[in-house]
């Protein structure tokens, strides 16, 4: 375990460390999970990905991001695992927010609904500078036993039609709470959680409040504006090569809205690090698991330049 002031990292397997916790003790639950897409899984090792020629990319595609017919179900049952184990650790009215893939979304909130969660909404993160995943088919037609001029008439003929794989333009993000003991005022009285900040802002305007759209990209004056939020900086990533790295001021303000000062955050699957330095950034306690190593090591180091280690 690493522990500097009121974070603290594990490198070690989610559901082994979620059982160690005590029950009704975590105020907020934010992460990313593994999706299960292609070698993403709960045990993955970016080293093995990356040697695997076989899953390497194809035009856009990243390793580890392709699709198969299995995918939903493994993830569902995973996360049901996961989903029952943080129920119960989560307090009354505390939130659980599980970032996910447009078409996997389905998974991870019908996961948490059977686990006992209340669905309350679904936030998204949009961003629509993203690159297109679907295939064109000239390189299937190229493997035809046909004569060429057949083949660039299909080539004509199929122009434009790729595979369904529409431009990613979002994640969806699940806001489940674990239901409150009696109504939201005694839940707060009791618990510290239940009710969420709309005091909150995020964007270019004062008189705003959190809503369920926020956005990374700068659009023009036929759109709201008041859900900005810029996205990774180089500076900010630094030599971290995490694939999925969340731009900081998002979850920030994500903790701000569901969680109150002081309180204590669990990410499982803390990636590069990013919930633990939200924590620390607006006055939250931290709990993070990683499996992986090399993750878990860029999560530490993050920490590490925050103040002096302790």
């Amino acid at each position: 375990m690493s522990k500097i002031q009121n974070i603290s990292l594990i490198n070690g397997e989610a559901i082994s460390e979620l059982k160690k916790l005590k029950d009704n003790s975590l105020d907020c639950i934010i992460t990313d999970p593994p999706y299960f897409i292609g070698k993403l899984n709960n045990k993955w090792n970016a080293a093995e990905i990356d040697a695997d020629e076989a899953n390497s990319h194809i035009k856009h595609l990243p390793k580890g991001m392709k699709f198969h017919k299995n995918q939903v179900k493994t993830l569902y049952d995973f996360y049901l695992e996961v989903s029952k184990i943080l129920y119960a650790k989560l307090k009354p009215g505390g939130y659980f927010l599980s970032f996910s893939s447009p078409r996997l979304y389905h998974s991870i909130a019908m996961a948490c609904e059977i686990a006992g969660f209340e669905v309350r909404d679904m936030m998204n993160w949009v961003y629509v500078q993203s690159l297109p995943k679907g295939q064109g088919q000239n390189h299937n037609i190229e493997k035809l036993d046909l004569p060429q001029d057949e083949k660039n008439k299909l080539k004509k003929k199929y122009s434009g039609l790729k595979t369904p794989q529409l431009k990613a333009c979002s994640e969806p993000i699940c806001v489940c709470m674990k239901p409150v003991e009696g109504t939201f005022l005694q839940n707060e009285l009791n618990w510290g959680t239940g009710l969420i900040d709309f005091n909150q802002k995020v964007g270019i305007e004062d008189d705003h409040v959190p809503g369920t759209i926020l956005s990374t990209d700068v659009f023009d004056e036929t759109y709201d504006k008041h859900f900005l939020i810029s996205k990774v900086s180089r500076k900010e990533k630094g030599d971290n090569n995490h694939p999925t790295i969340k731009p900081l001021e998002l979850i920030e303000h994500l903790i701000k809205v569901f969680s109150k000062e002081n309180a204590l955050v669990l990410d499982p699957f803390l990636g590069s690090g990013t919930t633990a330095v939200a924590c620390h950034n607006t006055g939250r306690k931290c709990f993070g698991i990683e499996i992986n190593k090399e993750y878990f090591s860029s999560a530490t180091k993050r920490i590490e330049k925050l103040r002096d280690y302790k």
